[in-house]
Protein backbone atom coordinates (compact mmCIF):
# COMPACT_ATOMS: atom_id res chain seq x y z
CA UNK A 1 0.00 0.00 0.00
CA UNK A 2 3.01 2.23 0.33
CA UNK A 3 2.88 3.18 -3.37
CA UNK A 4 -0.69 4.49 -3.20
CA UNK A 5 -0.84 7.95 -4.82
CA UNK A 6 -1.66 10.69 -2.39
CA UNK A 7 -3.07 14.16 -2.85
CA UNK A 8 -2.28 16.77 -0.25
CA UNK A 9 -4.05 20.10 0.21
CA UNK A 10 -2.99 23.42 1.71
CA UNK A 11 -1.96 23.85 5.34
CA UNK A 12 -2.48 27.05 7.32
CA UNK A 13 -2.87 30.80 6.95
CA UNK A 14 -2.36 32.90 10.10
CA UNK A 15 -3.41 30.08 12.37
CA UNK A 16 -6.50 29.20 10.35
CA UNK A 17 -6.44 25.86 8.54
CA UNK A 18 -7.46 26.36 4.92
CA UNK A 19 -7.64 24.26 1.77
CA UNK A 20 -5.46 25.39 -1.06
CA UNK A 21 -6.73 26.28 -4.51
CA UNK A 22 -5.30 23.10 -5.99
CA UNK A 23 -3.98 19.65 -5.16
CA UNK A 24 -0.40 18.52 -5.06
CA UNK A 25 -0.75 15.19 -6.84
CA UNK A 26 1.54 12.30 -6.05
CA UNK A 27 2.80 13.76 -2.78
CA UNK A 28 5.05 11.35 -0.86
CA UNK A 29 4.49 13.20 2.38
CA UNK A 30 3.58 10.98 5.32
CA UNK A 31 2.64 11.92 8.88
CA UNK A 32 5.56 12.68 11.15
CA UNK A 33 6.16 10.12 13.87
CA UNK A 34 4.73 12.63 16.34
CA UNK A 35 1.69 13.53 14.21
CA UNK A 36 -1.97 12.76 14.97
CA UNK A 37 -4.18 11.45 12.15
CA UNK A 38 -7.97 11.84 12.29
CA UNK A 39 -10.37 10.37 9.75
CA UNK A 40 -13.42 12.47 8.77
CA UNK A 41 -16.45 11.70 6.61
CA UNK A 42 -18.83 14.60 7.33
CA UNK A 43 -20.84 12.83 10.05
CA UNK A 44 -21.35 14.23 13.54
CA UNK A 45 -19.40 11.26 14.87
CA UNK A 46 -16.36 12.12 12.81
CA UNK A 47 -16.68 15.78 13.81
CA UNK A 48 -16.55 14.71 17.45
CA UNK A 49 -13.43 12.69 16.65
CA UNK A 50 -11.96 15.71 14.89
CA UNK A 51 -12.54 18.01 17.88
CA UNK A 52 -11.10 15.44 20.28
CA UNK A 53 -8.05 14.99 18.06
CA UNK A 54 -7.60 18.75 17.76
CA UNK A 55 -7.56 19.13 21.54
CA UNK A 56 -4.97 16.34 21.74
CA UNK A 57 -2.82 17.98 19.07
CA UNK A 58 -2.98 21.32 20.86
CA UNK A 59 -2.00 19.72 24.16
CA UNK A 60 0.85 17.75 22.61
CA UNK A 61 1.90 20.57 20.27
CA UNK A 62 2.03 18.15 17.36
CA UNK A 63 0.73 18.30 13.76
CA UNK A 64 -2.84 17.25 13.07
CA UNK A 65 -3.51 15.39 9.83
CA UNK A 66 -7.18 15.67 8.83
CA UNK A 67 -7.84 12.89 6.34
CA UNK A 68 -10.76 11.85 4.19
CA UNK A 69 -10.72 9.05 1.64
CA UNK A 70 -12.70 8.01 -1.38
CA UNK A 71 -12.77 5.24 -3.96
CA UNK A 72 -13.96 5.39 -7.55
CA UNK A 73 -16.59 2.65 -7.95
CA UNK A 74 -16.82 0.56 -11.09
CA UNK A 75 -20.32 -0.50 -12.18
CA UNK A 76 -20.94 -3.53 -14.36
CA UNK A 77 -23.11 -2.83 -17.38
CA UNK A 78 -26.30 -4.76 -18.11
CA UNK A 79 -24.60 -6.86 -20.76
CA UNK A 80 -21.13 -8.21 -21.28
CA UNK A 81 -20.88 -6.32 -24.57
CA UNK A 82 -21.39 -3.02 -22.78
CA UNK A 83 -18.30 -3.60 -20.65
CA UNK A 84 -17.84 -1.37 -17.59
CA UNK A 85 -18.58 2.27 -16.87
CA UNK A 86 -16.70 4.35 -14.33
CA UNK A 87 -17.81 7.37 -12.34
CA UNK A 88 -16.00 10.65 -13.03
CA UNK A 89 -13.17 10.84 -10.49
CA UNK A 90 -13.36 14.65 -10.36
CA UNK A 91 -16.96 14.60 -9.11
CA UNK A 92 -16.16 12.26 -6.23
CA UNK A 93 -12.96 14.11 -5.38
CA UNK A 94 -14.86 17.42 -5.26
CA UNK A 95 -17.33 15.82 -2.86
CA UNK A 96 -14.46 14.63 -0.67
CA UNK A 97 -13.01 18.13 -0.73
CA UNK A 98 -16.36 19.52 0.44
CA UNK A 99 -16.26 17.12 3.39
CA UNK A 100 -12.72 18.22 4.18
CA UNK A 101 -13.60 21.93 3.94
CA UNK A 102 -16.48 21.43 6.37
CA UNK A 103 -14.19 19.63 8.81
CA UNK A 104 -11.58 22.38 8.66
CA UNK A 105 -14.22 25.01 9.45
CA UNK A 106 -14.51 23.48 12.94
CA UNK A 107 -10.83 24.19 13.57
CA UNK A 108 -10.87 27.93 12.91
CA UNK A 109 -9.19 29.96 15.63
CA UNK A 110 -7.17 27.05 17.01
CA UNK A 111 -3.40 27.27 17.26
CA UNK A 112 -2.71 24.13 15.27
CA UNK A 113 -0.42 22.89 12.54
CA UNK A 114 -3.15 21.34 10.42
CA UNK A 115 -2.29 19.16 7.43
CA UNK A 116 -5.51 18.43 5.45
CA UNK A 117 -5.36 15.69 2.88
CA UNK A 118 -7.52 13.66 0.53
CA UNK A 119 -6.57 10.02 -0.03
CA UNK A 120 -7.74 7.56 -2.65
CA UNK A 121 -8.35 4.01 -1.56
CA UNK A 122 -10.21 1.91 0.97
CA UNK A 123 -10.78 3.83 4.20
CA UNK A 124 -9.40 1.21 6.56
CA UNK A 125 -6.44 0.56 4.29
CA UNK A 126 -5.64 4.27 4.08
CA UNK A 127 -5.55 4.68 7.84
CA UNK A 128 -3.60 1.49 8.40
CA UNK A 129 -1.03 2.75 5.92
CA UNK A 130 -0.78 6.13 7.63
CA UNK A 131 -0.56 4.52 11.09
CA UNK A 132 2.95 3.32 10.31
CA UNK A 133 4.31 6.82 10.92
CA UNK A 134 1.62 8.46 13.06
CA UNK A 135 1.74 8.87 16.81
CA UNK A 136 -2.01 8.45 17.21
CA UNK A 137 -4.99 7.56 15.01
CA UNK A 138 -8.43 8.99 15.83
CA UNK A 139 -11.81 7.99 14.36
CA UNK A 140 -15.46 8.19 15.31
CA UNK A 141 -17.32 5.12 16.47
CA UNK A 142 -19.80 5.40 13.61
CA UNK A 143 -19.99 7.30 10.35
CA UNK A 144 -21.78 7.67 7.05
CA UNK A 145 -20.58 4.33 5.76
CA UNK A 146 -18.00 5.80 3.41
CA UNK A 147 -14.99 6.43 5.63
CA UNK A 148 -15.33 6.07 9.37
CA UNK A 149 -18.46 3.98 9.00
CA UNK A 150 -16.42 1.28 7.29
CA UNK A 151 -13.94 1.17 10.15
CA UNK A 152 -16.43 -0.09 12.68
CA UNK A 153 -18.67 -1.81 10.17
CA UNK A 154 -17.55 -4.70 7.99
CA UNK A 155 -13.88 -4.17 8.91
CA UNK A 156 -14.43 -3.20 12.54
CA UNK A 157 -11.29 -4.86 13.83
CA UNK A 158 -8.94 -3.71 11.06
CA UNK A 159 -7.77 -0.41 12.49
CA UNK A 160 -7.53 -1.05 16.26
CA UNK A 161 -6.22 -4.58 15.73
CA UNK A 162 -3.60 -3.87 13.09
CA UNK A 163 -2.66 -0.19 13.40
CA UNK A 164 0.99 0.41 14.19
CA UNK A 165 0.16 3.14 16.69
CA UNK A 166 -2.55 3.59 19.34
CA UNK A 167 -6.07 4.18 17.98
CA UNK A 168 -8.64 6.37 19.74
CA UNK A 169 -12.29 5.53 19.07
CA UNK A 170 -14.51 8.53 19.87
CA UNK A 171 -18.29 8.11 20.37
CA UNK A 172 -20.91 10.73 19.56
CA UNK A 173 -20.26 13.67 21.84
CA UNK A 174 -22.11 16.50 23.49
CA UNK A 175 -21.40 19.48 21.28
CA UNK A 176 -21.80 21.84 24.22
CA UNK A 177 -19.07 20.02 26.13
CA UNK A 178 -16.64 20.61 23.26
CA UNK A 179 -17.72 24.15 22.55
CA UNK A 180 -19.73 23.24 19.46
CA UNK A 181 -23.45 23.36 20.33
CA UNK A 182 -24.35 22.84 16.67
CA UNK A 183 -23.55 19.16 17.13
CA UNK A 184 -26.54 18.78 19.44
CA UNK A 185 -27.05 17.18 22.83
CA UNK A 186 -26.03 13.77 24.09
CA UNK A 187 -27.99 10.90 22.60
CA UNK A 188 -27.52 8.36 25.37
CA UNK A 189 -25.29 6.29 23.06
CA UNK A 190 -22.18 8.37 23.38
CA UNK A 191 -20.88 10.69 26.05
CA UNK A 192 -22.34 10.73 29.58
CA UNK A 193 -25.91 11.97 29.71
CA UNK A 194 -25.30 14.71 32.24
CA UNK A 195 -22.80 17.56 31.76
CA UNK A 196 -19.98 17.32 34.25
CA UNK A 197 -20.52 13.58 34.79
CA UNK A 198 -17.03 12.70 33.54
CA UNK A 199 -14.59 11.93 36.33
CA UNK A 200 -11.10 13.35 35.73
CA UNK A 201 -9.37 9.98 35.59
CA UNK A 202 -7.84 7.56 33.09
CA UNK A 203 -8.96 3.93 33.32
CA UNK A 204 -7.16 0.86 32.01
CA UNK A 205 -8.54 -2.67 31.89
CA UNK A 206 -6.06 -5.45 32.71
CA UNK A 207 -6.16 -9.25 32.72
CA UNK A 208 -2.56 -10.21 33.38
CA UNK A 209 -1.57 -10.49 29.71
CA UNK A 210 1.47 -8.86 28.18
CA UNK A 211 -0.85 -6.77 26.00
CA UNK A 212 -2.65 -5.48 29.08
CA UNK A 213 0.64 -4.52 30.70
CA UNK A 214 1.58 -2.58 27.57
CA UNK A 215 -1.80 -0.85 27.72
CA UNK A 216 -1.23 0.04 31.38
CA UNK A 217 2.08 1.71 30.52
CA UNK A 218 0.41 3.82 27.83
CA UNK A 219 -2.48 4.59 30.19
CA UNK A 220 -0.04 5.80 32.83
CA UNK A 221 1.63 8.02 30.23
CA UNK A 222 -1.75 9.44 29.26
CA UNK A 223 -2.63 10.05 32.91
CA UNK A 224 0.66 11.81 33.55
CA UNK A 225 0.36 14.02 30.47
CA UNK A 226 -3.16 15.03 31.54
CA UNK A 227 -2.31 15.47 35.21
CA UNK A 228 -4.91 12.83 36.15
CA UNK A 229 -5.06 9.75 38.34
CA UNK A 230 -4.94 6.27 36.81
CA UNK A 231 -7.41 3.56 37.79
CA UNK A 232 -6.39 -0.01 36.97
CA UNK A 233 -9.39 -2.34 36.81
CA UNK A 234 -9.46 -6.12 36.70
CA UNK A 235 -12.78 -7.95 36.47
CA UNK A 236 -13.69 -11.44 37.64
CA UNK A 237 -16.33 -12.76 35.26
CA UNK A 238 -19.03 -15.16 36.54
CA UNK A 239 -19.14 -18.73 35.31
CA UNK A 240 -21.28 -19.17 32.22
CA UNK A 241 -21.65 -21.38 29.21
CA UNK A 242 -19.58 -24.57 29.34
CA UNK A 243 -18.50 -23.94 32.94
CA UNK A 244 -21.97 -23.38 34.35
CA UNK A 245 -22.32 -27.10 35.17
CA UNK A 246 -19.43 -27.11 37.69
CA UNK A 247 -20.99 -28.58 40.87
CA UNK A 248 -18.56 -27.13 43.41
CA UNK A 249 -18.52 -23.37 43.64
CA UNK A 250 -15.20 -21.67 43.06
CA UNK A 251 -13.67 -20.15 46.16
CA UNK A 252 -14.05 -16.59 44.92
CA UNK A 253 -12.62 -15.15 48.12
CA UNK A 254 -9.38 -17.06 47.56
CA UNK A 255 -9.40 -16.03 43.90
CA UNK A 256 -9.90 -12.39 44.82
CA UNK A 257 -7.12 -12.57 47.40
CA UNK A 258 -4.74 -14.08 44.84
CA UNK A 259 -5.60 -11.49 42.19
CA UNK A 260 -5.33 -8.65 44.71
CA UNK A 261 -1.72 -9.64 45.43
CA UNK A 262 -0.93 -9.64 41.72
CA UNK A 263 -2.65 -6.29 41.16
CA UNK A 264 -0.68 -4.79 44.03
CA UNK A 265 2.56 -6.04 42.46
CA UNK A 266 1.51 -4.53 39.15
CA UNK A 267 0.70 -1.25 40.87
CA UNK A 268 4.18 -1.11 42.41
CA UNK A 269 5.71 -1.86 39.01
CA UNK A 270 3.80 1.01 37.39
CA UNK A 271 4.71 3.35 40.24
CA UNK A 272 8.39 2.58 39.66
CA UNK A 273 8.06 4.02 36.17
CA UNK A 274 5.50 6.72 36.98
CA UNK A 275 6.17 7.86 40.56
CA UNK A 276 4.28 11.12 40.00
CA UNK A 277 1.01 9.43 38.95
CA UNK A 278 -1.72 8.55 41.46
CA UNK A 279 -2.32 4.89 40.60
CA UNK A 280 -5.35 3.10 42.01
CA UNK A 281 -6.26 -0.57 41.55
CA UNK A 282 -9.75 -2.06 41.58
CA UNK A 283 -10.80 -5.71 41.51
CA UNK A 284 -14.46 -6.06 40.58
CA UNK A 285 -17.00 -8.77 39.79
CA UNK A 286 -18.72 -8.63 36.44
CA UNK A 287 -18.54 -9.43 32.76
CA UNK A 288 -15.48 -7.67 31.31
CA UNK A 289 -17.34 -6.03 28.42
CA UNK A 290 -20.01 -4.63 30.73
CA UNK A 291 -17.39 -3.33 33.15
CA UNK A 292 -15.53 -1.67 30.27
CA UNK A 293 -18.63 0.07 29.00
CA UNK A 294 -19.62 1.23 32.47
CA UNK A 295 -16.14 2.59 33.15
CA UNK A 296 -16.12 4.49 29.85
CA UNK A 297 -19.24 6.39 30.90
CA UNK A 298 -17.47 8.26 33.71
CA UNK A 299 -13.78 8.30 32.78
CA UNK A 300 -11.98 10.83 30.63
CA UNK A 301 -10.25 8.02 28.75
CA UNK A 302 -10.48 4.22 28.74
CA UNK A 303 -7.36 2.35 27.63
CA UNK A 304 -7.24 -1.30 26.50
CA UNK A 305 -4.83 -3.59 24.67
CA UNK A 306 -5.48 -5.32 21.37
CA UNK A 307 -5.58 -8.84 22.76
CA UNK A 308 -5.59 -10.60 26.11
CA UNK A 309 -6.48 -13.78 27.95
CA UNK A 310 -10.15 -13.60 27.07
CA UNK A 311 -10.93 -11.02 29.75
CA UNK A 312 -10.69 -7.28 29.20
CA UNK A 313 -8.43 -6.81 26.22
CA UNK A 314 -9.08 -10.21 24.71
CA UNK A 315 -12.72 -9.30 24.18
CA UNK A 316 -11.95 -6.35 21.95
CA UNK A 317 -11.16 -8.61 19.04
CA UNK A 318 -13.44 -11.42 20.13
CA UNK A 319 -17.17 -11.96 19.98
CA UNK A 320 -18.03 -8.78 21.87
CA UNK A 321 -15.65 -6.38 20.10
CA UNK A 322 -18.44 -4.57 18.28
CA UNK A 323 -20.43 -4.15 21.49
CA UNK A 324 -17.51 -2.68 23.42
CA UNK A 325 -16.46 -0.21 20.74
CA UNK A 326 -19.95 0.76 19.58
CA UNK A 327 -21.44 1.15 23.06
CA UNK A 328 -18.57 2.84 24.87
CA UNK A 329 -19.78 6.08 26.41
CA UNK A 330 -16.46 7.89 26.15
CA UNK A 331 -13.14 7.80 24.27
CA UNK A 332 -11.45 4.39 24.07
CA UNK A 333 -7.73 4.14 23.33
CA UNK A 334 -6.65 0.79 21.85
CA UNK A 335 -2.94 0.11 22.30
CA UNK A 336 -1.15 -2.22 19.85
CA UNK A 337 1.52 -4.72 20.78
CA UNK A 338 5.07 -3.43 20.76
CA UNK A 339 8.38 -4.12 22.40
CA UNK A 340 9.06 -2.09 25.53
CA UNK A 341 11.99 -2.69 27.91
CA UNK A 342 9.82 -1.70 30.87
CA UNK A 343 7.82 -4.90 30.40
CA UNK A 344 10.89 -6.94 31.26
CA UNK A 345 10.98 -5.53 34.80
CA UNK A 346 7.46 -6.60 35.80
CA UNK A 347 8.34 -10.02 37.25
CA UNK A 348 10.79 -8.49 39.72
CA UNK A 349 7.90 -6.79 41.57
CA UNK A 350 5.90 -9.86 42.50
CA UNK A 351 3.64 -12.62 41.18
CA UNK A 352 1.91 -12.43 37.83
CA UNK A 353 -1.00 -14.42 36.47
CA UNK A 354 0.39 -17.75 35.29
CA UNK A 355 0.12 -18.53 31.55
CA UNK A 356 -3.07 -20.36 30.71
CA UNK A 357 -4.83 -19.42 33.92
Amino acid sequence: MGDRPREAVGTRDRGRPVVGNGYVAGSSRTPEQHGIVVGVDGSDQSTCALLWAAAEAEERRTPLYVVTAYTVPVFAASSMDAGYATVDDDVIRDSARTVLDAALSHLEGRDLDVQPRIETGDAAGVLLDLSEQAELMVVGSRGRGGFVGRLLGSVSSALPAHAKCPTAIIPICSGARLGHPELGADTGKGAPTAPGAVEPIVVVGVDGSEQARMASLVAAEEARSRGLALRVICSVAPFSGSLSWVPAPVDREALHADLAVQLKAGQEWLKSHFPDVDIQVNLVDGAPAEVLIEASATSELLVVGTRGRGGFTGMLLGSTSQGVLHHARGPVLVVPDKADPRLETRDSFGPMIAPGR
